[in-house]
């Protein structure tokens, strides 16, 4: 786990310039990597590579990066894991094309496989998490590149007449050529997701890399530069995985013993490494299964690690720590104070480099700086829940669609207004008494903002609209952003969507390709590289990927309980007792905070003069938001957060 960065500059550069530029946008991703440091410079062809290296495999300087082949045509600025890479070492041997090895890191792997198969062919034979930025001397073109999942970010844009790229927006605006604006309709963007989707990024005319993407650059046709680049090609597609033949006749026993295969594979694969490795352990259904994986695959104690908050409902460290208990792993707690909490906010910004709003970015910066005093390496058990069909709004919007899609738009509004009628406050009492008598399923927290989000999307006319709804932290963006305009994105571009069978396959992979790549491994990768942690997610190793498109899906769902499978392998490990229990989430109690400790803070981002004078919101909306939920009269904790970690980071880059 590392960080690359580096420019393009078409007509050459000035060597001594280049390599000062290069050095300090390495230097600004000194978190991701405080092993080692390196840069390379071809000055006549206008091109830097500057990399930080978190060491992991081959701790010994024949791991230095930026990296040249053997064969002296690639040089590599290389960031993440393979992790078949001594399989393809084999291989490569076997086919007399291995070099004489000068140490066994994976970025030589890399760019072995790369000299005698051609980039693509590297990259699909490449079991991994990484993006990569590779010269080509012969050919004097950049390539960069981005795994299938998304794990690893790589920013790029033309700027000063040239192209900047790095791991994070924080290495391109270290260049002195970095100029770009905040684009006000990507703004909007945010404001409906909370986050940035790909392949956009808060600054105008500076992307993301999708997932599964290479984008090659030849410098000797870049004389005039395009007022975009290149749109960029894929090695891998989700959409081709999702669209895949379902299995027709699998059982659900031969089901569980190949899911047990694979997961079982992509664990002994990203077990391996030359320093101390541990997991994170929620006491979730996805956690749990990986942690129990990993300690049947071991002979020694899986060091595992926990957050807890003494506040009634945002507390899991009292079940990961069953669940370690029961599985014997060497289990790490520690109970985190509001104060300890609160106290990360300020470092937010600087940590996730455009505004991010999902504020479990807080308890996640916490279980991995709790982590990082232990392991320099710790298994996640994310995207459990977009691959085996978790999300309790995969069963909001199905059911909601199928009883309401049918009813005429009237009857419909009278429903909306009836809901909206009783106050959030009150609807949260009501079920608070029925809850002894209420199924697990119907164990909501906040039900009465879930039913005033329902008469929100009572209007709906596709089940798309439905999920749509759903997701939106901000359900109309461009009231709160005067003159933007949405940009289209997979939630919104029919033609990007695939037409798969049913709704929550539709849903899940909506989630595959923006809420996961965008939002939690987002999430996941910044907190924890900015403690120089690595994180490596099991379930998301592409061949498991693959299969669980596959799976038909009463095997993912089913009697209304999802990741039907995954609970099965957990069971023979785990019994469901400790874990069987209504979805809890991973967040802090920002609405009772932003009432409390944090209001003065909230009520200085917010003021209507500041508003005002930034220019990027309309005050109205927002004011009148913050005001009904100081009152207590709704809970608008989401979209207020997101306009806050806006405010916060745009006040940030003042400093």
């Amino acid at each position: 786990m590392c960080g690359l960065t580096g420019f393009l500059s078409p007509g050459g550069v000035d060597a001594p310039a280049a390599e000062l530029s290069v050095r300090r946008m390495a230097d600004a991703l000194l978190h991701r990597g405080p092993d080692d440091a390196g840069l390379w410079v071809d000055a006549a062809a206008g091109v830097a590579l500057g990399h930080r290296r978190l060491a992991i495999l081959d701790l010994s300087p024949a791991g230095h990066q930026p990296m040249s082949s053997a064969c002296a045509r690639y040089v590599v600025a290389f960031n993440g894991e393979i992790y078949n890479h001594l399989e393809l070492r084999r291989e490569l041997e076997a086919q007399g094309c291995a070099p004489a090895w000068r140490g066994h890191s994976d970025t030589e792997t890399l760019l072995a496989a790369v000299a005698a198969w051609g980039l693509e062919g590297a990259l699909t034979r490449c079991v991994g998490m990484f993006a990569l930025a590779l010269w080509d001397r012969q050919a004097r073109s950049l390539s960069l590149a981005r795994d299938r999942l998304g794990e690893k970010p790589l920013y790029y844009g033309w700027q000063g007449g040239g192209l900047l790229f790095g791991s994070e927006l924080k290495a391109l605006r270290a260049h002195p050529a970095f100029g770009a604006a905040v684009d006000r309709d990507v703004l909007a963007l945010y404001l409906r997701h909370g986050y940035v989707p790909a392949p956009y990024s808060i600054y105008r005319g500076v992307y993301k890399l999708p997932p599964g993407a290479v984008l090659t650059l030849a410098a000797d046709t870049l004389a005039d530069t395009p007022a975009t680049p290149p749109a960029p090609t894929f090695y891998w597609r989700a959409r081709d995985a999702a669209t895949a033949p379902r299995y027709a006749d699998l059982d659900d026993a031969s089901a569980l013993a190949e899911l047990e295969r694979l997961l079982n594979q992509s664990i002994a694969g990203q077990r391996v490494a030359d320093v101390p490795l541990g997991a994170f352990l929620s006491g979730g259904i996805d956690s749990s299964t990986v942690v129990a994986l990993m300690q049947a695959q071991g002979s020694r104690p899986v060091k595992t690690f926990t957050i807890g908050f003494h506040e009634a409902g945002y507390n899991e460290a009292e079940h990961a720590g069953a669940v370690a208990r029961h599985l014997g792993t060497e289990h790490t707690e520690l109970y985190v104070s509001p104060e300890q909490a609160q106290a990360v906010i300020p470092r937010l910004p600087a940590l996730y480099d455009e505004p991010f709003a999902d504020s479990s970015q807080v308890p996640t910066f916490l279980v991995a700086q709790l982590a990082r005093q232990h392991v320099t390496v710790s298994l996640s058990g994310d995207g459990g829940d977009e691959l085996f069909g978790g999300y309790n709004r995969y069963f909001w919007a199905t059911r909601i669609w199928r009883t309401l899609g049918p009813l005429p738009h009237g009857v419909r509004a009278l429903a909306a207004r009836a809901l909206t009628g009783i106050p959030p406050a009150a609807w949260n009492r009501a079920f608070a008494l029925a809850a002894p008598v209420l199924p697990a399923r119907l164990r909501y927290a906040n039900p009465g903002d879930r039913l005033h989000k329902l008469a929100l999307m009572l209007g709906a006319r596709t089940p798309q609209e439905v999920y749509r709804y759903l997701v939106s932290q901000v359900k109309n963006p461009t009231e709160w952003v005067p003159g933007a305009t949405e940009p289209p994105t997979v939630l919104t571009d029919a033609a990007r969507c695939p037409l798969l069978p049913d709704f929550e396959s539709r849903m899940m992979y909506l989630d595959q390709m923006s809420y996961l790549p965008d939002d939690i491994l987002v999430k996941v990768d910044r907190a924890a590289m900015g403690v120089s942690l690595e994180t490596r997610v099991p379930l998301l190793d592409h061949r498991l990927v693959e299969f669980a498109w596959r799976l038909p899906l009463h095997l993912k769902i089913r009697d209304g309980q999802g990741k039907w499978l995954l609970r099965q392998l957990l069971y023979r490990h785990v019994p469901p007792a400790l874990i069987e229990r209504p979805k809890m989430g991973f967040g802090i109690p920002i609405d009772a905070w932003l009432r409390g400790p944090l209001r003065d803070w909230a009520e200085d981002l917010l003021s209507e003069q500041r508003l005002t004078r930034e220019g990027y919101f309309d005050p109205r909306p927002i004011r009148a938001q913050w005001q009904e939920h100081l009152s207590g009269r709704r809970n608008w904790a989401y979209s207020l957060w997101t306009v806050l970690m806006f405010q916060a980071w745009l006040e940030a880059g003042k400093e």
